[in-house]
């Protein structure tokens, strides 16, 4: 039952001069539940009625007073307030719970229409770095969230597996490197590599010549570049396959930037077709400042391609590929620019579905020693992070819990549940400072609470050992901390819709941390398995439902949720 749209239809069915749809966009909630469950503001009919918002809330009052939804409404100045028949609203939101269980709020508002995903896409052959969880964590909440709302949603990891770096990094082998050696420790091997080239290039810029010279050669199909390329690229998707492991991640393509390599010609034709390109200094330009933008390099002036080439080229591959209802790009803020002049690009370009393209920005990720910086080596792995939450929680559980059973597995889930959570706990806008004693504290609004509360309603029901029915007397959950678990339980469906609308996960944190301390409120307060057979019965579906939601909230982050703590 919807009891807003009970709302408008009361109303409408008294006051015909207003229509059901202009009723739905007036009701509001107000800013605490002493006030209602509901609000309606009468400012907007004054004109209609041509009397005063005070005297039409008051008429209103006495023309819908007496109905079987709401428990009183009341007339206070220009507002008509309404509380909820709370039996009638526990009813309603829990055997829609207990029929729909951990799936409860999806819906198919995206009728399996398909949204793609890009997230995560590290740089081969460099580190899987703290820098990275934002994109991976955030691309991967929000991949559930849009699949669980109805769309066929589809992973993307766009590697970042081509330009001039694999120049260098060929050159520093051929010059210093042993595969084998390589081959035992990847991606640490590689970047010392990496910062060894950086060093000497320094002493010896010729070095970077070079470099570029294997690039094109690269980019011309030379075979002794490509299987370098091919091996570098393997051995690094294996070591992060490991932590994408961990972190429960599946891709339906990882397809990088090399696999646009032989699309670009194509997009560069499209361009001069329209007339966009300009010559500058040899190189290929689109000028852009009529859009209040600086110019886009399109060609350098050796004829090599970038960024936003294989970008544009990516887009176009994956329109008539997938024809996408949205592409989503989770990418760091600091590359704003770069996606508002391709995504205008491919509007000059003829392509009306470049607004179907959204960069979704994320803040930056510093450590307390300063920037992280791959080429001086100075980066936290990914990898080390999770391992230690995990062995930080080994110790937790040693000390509290030493009988627990399947302790590692749990470790793990709790673990890791910590550092995603904790990543999604803040507005991905917001910049921040990685701390480790941040990041494996478990106090407070964190995920191992929410873990926790799980766990416990999971015992509570397990203790209790029998079928739970929705065939209780909802009377009974009518007291105010039960009433407050009910509502953030019937708000979590709007909640899911939020947060795909924003593409803000955060959304569903917040939410789900509000549930767990309302739950707990009521746990605290209002004994379950008591001698009240009724009463009991009523508090066991009530703990069912929060314990499902709350399941919901911790999958939609990708966290996962222990039956035991």
């Amino acid at each position: 039952m919807d009891f807003k749209e009970k709302i408008a239809d009361l109303i409408h069915e008294n006051v015909e001069a207003i229509s059901k749809e202009e009723l739905l966009k007036l009701i509001e909630i107000p800013p605490n539940y002493e006030m209602g469950d509901y609000a309606m503001p009468c400012f907007k009919m004054a004109k209609i009625f041509r009397k005063a918002p005070n005297m039409i809330s008051e008429e209103i009052v006495k023309m819908i007073a007496r109905n079987k939804y709401f428990e009183r409404i009341e007339s206070v100045g220009p507002y008509v307030n309404f509380f909820i028949d709370r039996g009638l609203f526990a009813k309603t939101v829990l055997k829609e719970v207990n029929e729909k269980g951990e799936k409860y709020g999806a819906t198919n508002i995206g009728k399996n229409k398909n949204v793609i995903v890009e997230f995560s896409s590290p740089n081969i052959a460099k580190p899987f770095h703290i820098g990275h969880i934002r994109t991976t964590v955030i691309g991967h909440s929000l991949y559930r969230i849009y699949d669980f709302l109805g769309f066929n949603t589809i992973a993307i990891n766009h590697l970042g597996d081509y330009g001039t770096q694999f120049g260098k990094l060929i050159v520093a082998y051929k010059e210093w490197g042993n595969k084998e050696v390589i081959e035992s420790n990847p991606i640490p091997e590689l970047l010392k590599l990496y910062i060894k080239f950086h060093e000497i290039v320094e002493e010896k810029p010729e070095y970077d010549d070079l470099a570029r010279e294997w690039f094109m050669k690269l980019e011309k199909g030379n075979e002794e570049a490509k299987e370098l390329w091919q091996w570098i690229r393997d051995v690094s998707l294996k070591e992060f396959n490991r932590v994408y492991n961990m972190l429960n991640i599946k891709y339906d393509s990882f397809a990088g930037e090399s696999f646009y390599s032989d699309k670009m010609p194509r997009v560069i034709d499209i361009m001069n077709k329209k007339g966009l390109m300009k010559d500058s200094q040899g190189a290929k330009i689109i000028d852009l400042e009529p859009y209040g933008m600086p110019p886009a390099l399109i060609q350098k002036s050796d004829g090599s391609t970038l960024y936003i080439t294989r970008d544009i080229a990516a887009a176009l591959y994956r329109k008539e590929t997938y024809d996408f209802y949205k592409n989503i790009y989770v990418v760091g803020s600091q590359q704003k620019l770069h996606f508002e002049q391709w995504i205008k690009i491919v509007e000059l370009m003829g392509f009306d579905w470049a607004e179907d393209c959204v960069h979704v920005p994320f803040g930056m990720v510093s450590l307390e020693e300063g920037t992280m910086s791959t080429r001086k080596g100075r980066v936290v792995f990914l990898e080390d992070v999770l391992n230690k939450a995990i062995d930080k929680t080994k110790e937790i559980i040693a000390e509290k819990s030493p009988h627990l059973e399947n302790k590692d597995e749990i470790a793990r889930q709790i673990g890791i549940g910590a550092i995603v959570f904790q990543e999604l706990s803040n507005n991905r806008i917001k910049d921040y400072t990685f701390s480790w004693d941040r990041t494996l504290a478990f106090e407070g609004e964190t995920g191992p609470y929410v873990q926790y509360t799980h766990a416990r309603a999971s015992s509570v029901l397990s203790k209790a050992n029998v079928e739970i029915t929705d065939d209780i007397d909802y009377s009974l959950l009518s007291n105010e901390e039960a009433i407050d678990v009910i509502r953030l339980i019937h708000d979590l469906k709007q909640i899911i819709i939020d947060a795909m609308e924003k593409d803000e996960p955060s959304i569903i944190t917040r939410h789900i941390v509000d549930l767990a301390q309302a739950f707990n409120k009521f746990y605290h307060d209002c004994p379950i398995l008591v001698d009240d057979e009724e009463l009991r019965k009523s508090r066991l579906l009530l703990v069912k439902s929060a314990k499902d939601v709350l399941k919901t909230g911790l999958y939609l982050l990708a966290v996962e949720a222990p039956e035991k703590m």
